[in-house]
């Protein structure tokens, strides 16, 4: 057999390994000793150290799996006194962190459980957490302990040990870090940083240096958001200047989630590459919200808007398996307005659905029920239906957000969770804690928050081993506010060229803020207004905000200031108010369309509320969810379907005017229940007891309409009656061809609607037409005549001539209109005369938004304007009293109608 000699072609390299604190600490030593060609150097922190000298796969207890065990042991361990609050939201993670200081702090829980009931409840969770885990899964001072055995292997293993970077070191592992000195060579290299007094005496050899004397200076800024700008702004200047580079510069903060959201905004803003060394929250992502619907579902309730939300979302994801393999129309076939909040909800619509409905051949019901049946289970099935319905990143989070406490608070579970960014810091400014930027400086620095109670933080006892059960200065050594604080000195010594020291003079909602302890001997302050031009901008927007001349000639600014003109003009009507060129096709397109009641009355009352609905195509806002009450225009259209079913079944019995009043109140429950019944699965529906009454008071309203007296000459009733081309909403039998139009003479309006009830002879000769209103009744009607009141009323005028023109001018007609809450029954004495009079303000009407006066009318910014929501904010007190004259003097004579009778 053939031998082979291997050459050997590396050196033989000297063993050293380097301990440090934080992963921003780890990516730049190793970044550096790699550049260096630094073979052999290791590069880990204290925790890993000791688990490498520990071996057989030992590891350290971290954070999510401590939080999964105790998760996991809760429900079957007994916590004594603590047992009635163990099921709360953030119980589990104040357990998790309890543990984590008394393990750091190499305080033995079982033998000191029989000192206090509180410590036995504690030792109890300790004892279940490290069953439930692995075997290789030690405490922290079980590990160190354990790596005290092998000590004699350190130097073989690691060489000579330097610790870059710390100030402090967890109890737990200060007899480790002394015998190794034992063994190997070990250096403390503090640099300029504070040097722990369990040093002294040890065989640790310490290496100072000279602090740093960076250039100081403190400003204040209005806002914390201010101070963000700020600090990006001093950043991209030194980065123009050459002044640094950017891994050279780091902001930082000892609260950072103050910030976090305006510097994630600022950094895309700016095109900075900013590191965010802590993580960056997962929300934003697309998969943290798909995690954020799957919750939202999941805690609220089954409904069609939060289904549709993480539809949309996982339909366009890797894993989104099902929901990704659907067409992309198959939501169509679901009514818009029903809220499906249950799986027998999701059940009937299937059912109902025809199948040629279906947008695809591969589809059917059954495989939607069987989504829809998994979401149904709630969030006692968190776990089980993230595991079916996430992949990749998402599953992840998901499992870490059911981690940190019960399905309950998946929310804020998912608030607090972050992710790698993906930025590499070693060529990017960082934004980072404190503690991290302690541990590697930069030559620039930008400290944010240097407010009173904000660095350094205010100390709080241990949530669940308060100070007289185990004495803080045991449990936590280096309490969060002495941490602050040596953070905040190591920063200033360890900085090379520049400190900016910043804070906010006022919170988010106004209220004065005080300095911190910290720079109290920094008597000179910049004072940096928000609306000051910056040196150096952090963006284009910034840029342009502070070159007015340049921003000037923007098209978009010279609009802005034109409507800022324009809304100071009081008493003129500008184009910003709605006015328009005369003979505009739109308008023109508008008045040509088939018109209703309810259109001629925004037409008559709210000009500029008519373009926009009928024009522009604006509609109002609505949710899905549940209300809790229905809202007028909903009880009215239920009783009107009621008041439609229960007529005809009486009509199909033995007719509604020879029905006695037993039979009208048996109809009327019958439709009420029919009704309820489809209008559940089609429309949101109050909580049941609420639901309940509101049926009630349905059933009451048609029992008063329907019991009034009536013609007997008339020998047929009607309800829903459609004209003008509308469609027939039942196969009921119609007085008339519904296709036929009507035109209002004199006017250019066609007109078409349904009638709420109508009553004729067998002649046809005479006609009732009755307007049903579920409100209360005007208090007008006790001083002044109610005919078209304002153009509030069109509907028994309009109706009246529908029925004349549909069944001949010789038809006698009584119009009247029946507000249901009250029995006021209120008829139109001289329909004739006032279809005369309502032609000539619709003409006028027509007028005004032909030559272009589409402004504000009566209507406009009040309580039930729907459009409201469009108009400058609280316009009803502000903007439309402002413009009110000037509307009137716009729309001229058209404005008449709003003080008819």
């Amino acid at each position: 057999m053939a031998t082979f000699r291997v050459r050997q072609l590396v050196p033989a390299v000297r063993r050293r390994t380097l301990i440090t604190f934080g992963r921003l600490a780890m990516r730049e030593l190793r970044l550096k000793a790699a550049r260096e060609g630094a073979h052999g150097l290791q590069i880990m922190t204290i925790e890993h150290f000791a688990a490498r000298l520990a071996g057989g796969f030992l590891l350290s207890i971290d954070q999510d799996r401590l939080r999964a065990a105790i998760r996991t042991t809760l429900p079957s361990t007994h916590l004594g006194e603590l047992e009635g609050i163990k099921a709360l939201p953030g119980f589990s993670r104040a357990a998790a962190d309890t543990l984590a200081k008394a393990w750091r702090s190499n305080i033995d829980l079982q033998a000191r459980s029989g000192e206090h009931p509180r410590i036995a409840a504690i030792a109890n969770l300790e004892q279940a957490v490290v069953e439930a885990l692995p075997a290789n899964l030690l405490r922290p001072f079980e590990l160190a302990d354990t790596a005290l055995r092998r000590i004699e292997h350190a130097r073989a293993i690691f060489g000579d040990v330097e610790v870059h970077g710390l100030t402090e070191l967890s109890p737990c592992w200060r007899d480790l870090l002394h015998a190794i000195g034992t063994h190997t060579g070990i250096r403390w290299v503090a640099g300029p940083r504070t040097v722990p007094d369990w040093l002294d005496g040890s065989a640790v050899h310490i290496e100072q240096s000279a602090a740093r004397t960076p250039l100081t200076r403190c400003v204040s800024a209005a806002t914390a958001y201010h101070e963000a700008v700020e600090a990006v702004r001093w950043a991209r200047e030194l980065i123009a200047s050459g002044k640094a580079k950017p891994q050279e510069i780091a902001i930082a903060a000892a609260a950072t989630g103050d910030y976090d959201d305006h510097l994630f905004t600022l950094r895309a803003d700016a095109n900075l590459d900013i590191h965010f060394a802590h993580g960056v929250k997962v929300m934003p992502s697309r998969d943290g919200q798909a995690a954020a619907a799957l919750a939202d579902l999941l805690l609220r309730g089954l409904s069609q808007t939060r289904f549709r939300r993480l539809h949309t979302i996982l339909s366009n994801c890797d894993y989104g398996g099902q929901y990704k393999e659907m067409p992309e129309d198959w939501l169509r076939i679901l009514p818009s307005e029903a809220p499906l909040t249950s799986y027998e909800a999701w059940t009937n619509i299937v059912k109902m659905t025809p199948k040629h409905d279906w947008p695809a051949d591969d589809i059917e019901g059954e495989t939607i029920l069987r989504l829809i049946e998994r979401l149904a289970l709630g969030k006692d099935e968190a776990a089980v239906i993230g595991e079916v319905t996430f992949g990749g990143l998402a599953l992840n989070i998901w499992r870490k957000a059911l981690l940190l406490g019960p399905p309950e608070s998946l929310e804020l579970s998912l608030e607090s969770l972050r992710t790698d960014d993906t930025l590499d810091p070693n060529n990017s400014i960082i934004w980072a804690p404190a503690s991290a930027l302690a541990a590697a400086p930069r030559p620039y620095v930008y400290l944010l928050g240097l407010n009173s109670g904000r660095w350094p933080h205010v100390a709080f006892e241990d949530r669940l081993l308060s100070d007289h059960i185990i004495p803080a200065s045991l449990l936590e050594p280096l309490p969060i506010n002495l941490a602050d604080t040596r953070d905040f000195e190591t920063i200033l010594v360890t900085t090379a060229s520049e400190v900016v020291l910043s804070r906010a003079r006022r919170d988010g909602e106004g209220r004065l803020l005080g300095r911190s302890a910290l720079i109290q001997n920094y008597s000179e302050e910049a004072y940096l207004r928000q609306s000051r031009i910056p040196g150096h901008a952090l963006s284009e927007t910034d840029r342009l905000a502070a070159r007015q001349a340049e921003f000037q000639s923007l098209a978009q600014a010279k609009q802005a200031h034109t409507c800022w003109r324009n809304w100071h003009r009081y008493q003129e009507i500008t184009p910003h108010d709605g006015l328009v060129r005369s003979e505009h096709a739109v308008i023109r397109k508008m008045l040509e369309r088939t018109q209703s009641a309810s259109s001629l009355r925004l037409l008559l009352r709210n000009p500029l509320g008519y373009v926009w609905r009928y024009g522009l195509g604006l509609r109002t806002p609505h949710t899905l969810d549940d209300p809790v009450t229905l809202d007028a225009l909903a009880m009215g259209e239920l009783v009107h379907q009621t008041l439609e079913q229960a007529l005809r079944v009486l009509e199909d019995d033995a007719g509604f005017v020879g029905a006695t009043k037993s039979a009208i109140a048996s109809a009327i429950s019958e439709a009420v229940m029919k009704v309820a019944d489809v209008w559940a699965l089609k429309r949101p529906i109050p909580p049941k007891s609420v639901w309940r009454q509101t049926l009630e008071d349905v059933r009451a309203l048609s029992a008063t309409a329907l019991m009034a007296k009536t013609d007997e000459a008339l020998a047929r009733a009607y309800a829903e009656v459609p004209f003008g081309g509308a469609e027939a909403k039942s196969d009921a039998p119609m007085p008339w061809d519904q296709g036929l139009p009507v035109e209002i003479p004199r006017t250019g309006f066609r007109i078409s609607g349904y009638i709420d009830r109508l009553d004729l002879s067998e002649s046809a000769g005479d006609a009732s037409v009755r307007d049903y209103k579920t409100g209360k009744p005007p208090k007008v009607l006790s001083t002044r005549p109610f005919i078209l009141s304002g153009g509030r009323e069109l509907q028994r005028c309009l109706y009246a001539y529908a029925v004349k023109s549909l069944l001949g001018e010789d038809t006698h007609i009584q119009a009247s209109l029946h507000f249901l809450r009250g029995d006021v029954d209120l008829s139109l004495e001289h329909p004739e005369r006032t279809l005369q009079e309502l032609a000539e303000y619709l003409q006028l009407a027509r007028q005004n938004l032909v030559r272009g006066g589409c402004t504000i009318g009566e209507e406009s910014g009040e309580t039930y304007d729907d459009l409201a929501f469009a108009l400058p904010a609280n316009a009803g007190n502000i903007y439309c009293k402002r413009k009110r004259t000037a509307a009137i003097e716009c729309i001229g004579d058209a404005a008449r109608v709003w003080g008819a009778d």
